[in-house]
């Protein structure tokens, strides 16, 4: 046990190390818009979800106005996200049931976050994170892939992942390893060809390639 502990806390080291400042890449101002731009960013990159939202929180700015959009208009404003036919149809039935159960504003609670439509436990918990700094594990498929070649996780479903990284990370670093993972999944440890030789874990990674 003690030895994976220094091992998890050589991780936690070099990833502040290398990344002291993370945040999330979505450009937001209020909880809905961070919201919504995290159910938009499945399947899209960050750059192309803050193009859209640009022009969708102008001309929707809250859920009210959201939820009275035609949907015609949504999917013309987010076409280029990809899949925009349900993003479309979740994130209008998103604004409505925050509009009409949560009084418009966007809940902090876990359960509560997941009974709205197109919001999944990963996307609750960026909100949970970035807005509410409540600590919690993001799992994406950076975070998924990262964690398992570390050997930090062993399962392949986000949730199981999740609580496994919870149960072996100290609290304090949940909301900054899930961003640090990602940072490191995009720019070095990537899915085909992961850069391991100028990785600054491979020293300690059972995965590593240049071994």
């Amino acid at each position: 046990m003690e030895q994976v502990s220094q091992f998890v806390s050589v991780i936690i080291e070099r990833l502040k190390a290398h990344y002291p400042v993370v945040n999330t890449q979505l450009v937001h101002t209020t909880a809905f818009e961070l919201l919504i731009a995290t159910i938009l960013s499945a399947q899209c990159t960050d750059d192309q979800v803050n193009k859209v939202t640009k022009v969708l929180f102008t001309r929707y700015p809250d859920p009210g106005c959201l939820a009275g959009a035609r949907l015609d208009d949504i999917k013309k404003i987010i076409f280029s996200t990809g899949f925009y036919n349900n993003k479309a149809k979740n994130i209008k039935a998103c604004a409505n049931k925050i509009q009409k159960e949560f009084n418009g504003k966007v809940p902090r609670d876990i359960k509560a976050l997941t009974s709205l439509p197109g919001v999944g436990r990963k996307t609750a918990n960026v909100v949970r994170s970035v807005w509410f700094n409540i600590q919690t594990i993001v799992v994406d498929t950076h975070v998924l892939r990262v964690s398992g070649r570390l050997g930090l996780s062993h399962a392949a479903d986000p949730v199981k992942v999740e609580f496994e990284l919870m149960d072996i990370l100290p609290k304090h670093v949940w909301n900054d390893i899930g961003l640090q993972f990602i940072y490191l999944g995009r720019r070095i440890c990537h899915a085909r060809r992961p850069a391991c030789g100028r990785c600054f874990l491979n020293d300690l990674c059972p995965s590593c390639l240049t071994g």
